[in-house]
């Protein structure tokens, strides 16, 4: 039987009776209606992950005994960041679930020279909150215990050149290798464009920044696409795939 996986954000310790609150007592009192006795197991992004019984649950919160720490295996292996081009609504909701299933470490919305996406800095916060909230729900079904950084959002020229010591990548059709040539890393940024992709100065940038340009191969990728397969080949090179 399939034992659901919550992310709760309070301590979490072995071995003792918590009370949950927000949103992680409503999911499991009033969406699942779990009852006294029902396993769950209980995550924060810090402290691991542990097996938990519902003692009770009402409308004032739900109750739980931790048991053991568990031992997950779908943690990320190798950091991947991200640097992402806005695009508009669900594709970017899309790209960020998926690239949290994938095993990604960080994400930054970058503004690029093509993204059509306006968002002003007064609601950079509401828009970090509600993706940080699709990379938890994407986390608590894919069974990684290690949520994925959401970063505010930033302009493609600040991020490339951030200098992290990471091995850096720009995805561009223009690229003159691929991801399979790169050889293994442990520790790679990458960036991915909006739609349209990114401009030849940010390119050229990138170039200058010690960037490789690489290529996915002979087809154009939607904006939500590519992070799925960029994301899916460095897992089964150098990652857990």
């Amino acid at each position: 039987m399939r034992v659901v996986r919550v992310f709760v954000n309070q301590g979490l310790l072995a071995q003792s009776t918590i009370t949950l609150v927000d949103d992680a007592a409503h999911y499991l009192s009033r969406v699942l209606r779990l009852k006294p006795g029902a396993l769950c197991r209980l995550f924060n992004g810090v402290d691991g992950e542990f097996e938990a019984t519902v003692i009770s649950a009402n409308s004032s919160g739900v109750i739980v005994q931790t048991g053991s720490h568990f031992e997950n295996n779908a943690n990320p292996i190798i950091e991947i960041n991200i640097g992402l081009g806005l695009s508009r609504g669900e594709r970017m909701d899309y790209a960020i679930q998926k690239s949290s299933e994938l095993g990604v470490t960080s994400i930054t919305p970058l503004f690029s020279d093509r993204c059509e996406v306006k968002l002003k800095p007064e609601r950079f916060d509401n828009r970090v909150n509600h993706w940080r909230k699709v990379a938890i729900s994407a986390s608590e079904q894919s069974g990684r215990s290690v949520i994925p950084t959401i970063n505010q959002p930033l302009s493609a020229t600040d991020w490339i050149k951030s200098d992290t010591g990471n091995l850096c990548i720009i995805l561009a059709q223009s690229g003159d290798t691929n991801l399979q040539e790169l050889g293994k890393q442990k520790s790679v940024n990458l960036m991915i464009g909006p739609e349209g992709g990114f401009s030849e100065d940010e390119i050229v940038l990138a170039r200058t920044n010690n960037f490789s340009v690489v290529r996915l191969g002979s087809r154009t990728l939607r904006t939500e696409t590519a992070p799925v397969v960029a994301l899916s080949i460095l897992q089964f090179l150098w990652g857990s795939l």
